[in-house]
C-alpha cells in the first residue's frame, strides 16, 4: 500500500493550500536532519516523506491524480486516458523543496538552518536539595516562529529533577526551548546549578566541612560533638583524641552523595578551634602544670 500523504502531513483530504503550508512548515522544521543529529536516519526518512507529500498535494494536477489513483497512480505513470505528461512522478530533492519554501538564506551555504548559542540561566539550589535531590518547576516564556511564519510568545513549565550529589556548574539542557528567530533553529535552554551558602556546612567536592569550637578542658579531656546533618538527622560524634588548634576529625560516609552512585557518600570533616581561658588563678595554673608535667 502506498504512502498516505494526508496522514503524513496530519491533514484531512479537504485541506486548503494554507493548511498545507502550515503543516509543511511545522513538520519540516521539526524533522529536518540538521535538527535531529542523534536520530539522523529516522529524521531523513521522515523529512523525505514530508517533502514528497507536500510536493504532491501542493500541485493541483498531481493532487488530483493522487486523490483518484493514490501514490501508485503517480509513480506508475499517467492514468488511462490522461493527456498529461507521460513521465512517471519522481520526487524532487527534499532539501530543494525546503530551501524554496523557506527562502535561500537557510541553505545559502549548504549547512542547514543556523542554531544560535545556548541560553544559560543560573539555578540556585540549597545544600539540602543537592543532598537529597528535588523536583523543580520552572515557568519559561520564549519567542517562537509559528507555522504561519509569525513571531509569538509561548509559555511552558519545565520540570527539572535535581539529582543527589549534583555540583555547582552541573548543566541541564532542554533542547530547542530557547528563543527562536526567523530562519534559525530555536536555541537550547541550559540551566546551570549554583550552590547557596549553608549556615553550618561548606562543600569540598564530595566532602562536607564544618567548624566546631571546644574549651581547653574538652580539648584535653575529650568531648562529643552533637550536630544536625544536612538531611535533618541528629549525629553524635565522640572525640577522644587530644584536640590541638586546627585538628580535623573525619567522619566517614557523612558527606555529600556521589552523583554517579548516591548510595555512596563522601566524608564529613570537623575542624576544631580551641578556646583558651582568658585568665587562670595561680592555683589553677599550678594544678595544670602539675597535671601536664610542666
Amino acid at each position: 500500500m502506498g504512502l498516505d500523504y494526508y496522514e503524513i502531513l496530519t491533514l484531512e483530504r479537504g485541506a486548503t493550500e494554507d493548511d498545507l503550508k502550515k503543516a509543511y512548515r511545522k513538520l519540516a522544521m521539526r524533522w529536518h536532519p540538521d535538527k535531529n543529529p542523534n536520530d539522523k536516519d529516522e529524521a531523513e526518512a521522515m523529512f523525505k516523506q514530508i517533502s514528497e507529500a507536500y510536493e504532491v498535494l501542493s500541485d493541483p494536477e498531481k493532487r488530483q491524480v493522487y486523490d483518484q489513483y493514490g501514490e501508485e497512480g503517480l509513480k506508475d505513470g499517467p492514468a488511462p486516458g490522461s493527456a498529461g505528461n507521460p513521465d512517471k512522478f519522481n520526487p524532487r530533492n527534499a532539501e530543494d523543496i525546503f530551501a524554496e519554501f523557506f527562502g535561500s538564506s537557510p541553505f545559502g551555504y549548504g549547512d542547514g538552518l543556523k542554531k544560535p548559542p545556548p541560553v544559560e540561566s543560573r539555578l540556585p539550589c540549597d545544600l539540602h536539595e543537592l543532598y537529597t535531590g528535588s523536583t523543580r518547576k520552572m515557568k519559561i516564556s520564549r519567542q517562537v516562529v509559528d507555522p504561519n511564519g509569525r513571531m509569538r510568545t509561548e509559555s511552558e513549565i519545565l520540570t527539572i529533577e535535581v539529582q543527589p550529589g549534583w555540583r555547582k556548574g552541573t548543566k541541564i539542557t532542554f533542547p530547542d526551548k530557547g528563543n527562536q528567530q526567523m530562519n534559525q533553529l530555536p536555541a537550547d535552554l541550559v540551566f546551570v546549578i549554583d550552590e547557596k551558602p549553608h549556615d553550618v556546612f561548606s562543600r569540598d567536592g564530595n566532602d562536607l566541612t564544618m567548624g566546631h569550637c571546644v574549651t581547653l578542658a574538652e580539648a584535653i579531656g575529650g568531648t562529643t560533638v552533637v550536630l544536625t546533618t544536612v538531611d535533618g538527622r541528629t549525629l553524635s560524634v565522640p572525640v577522644v583524641c587530644i584536640v590541638s588548634p586546627g585538628y580535623e576529625h573525619v567522619v566517614e560516609g557523612e558527606g555529600m552523595p556521589i552523583a554517579r552512585d548516591p548510595s555512596i557518600r563522601g566524608d564529613l570533616k570537623i575542624k576544631f578551634e580551641v578556646k583558651f581561658p582568658a585568665k587562670l588563678s595561680p592555683e589553677q595554673r599550678e594544678a595544670l602544670k602539675h597535671v601536664l608535667g610542666g
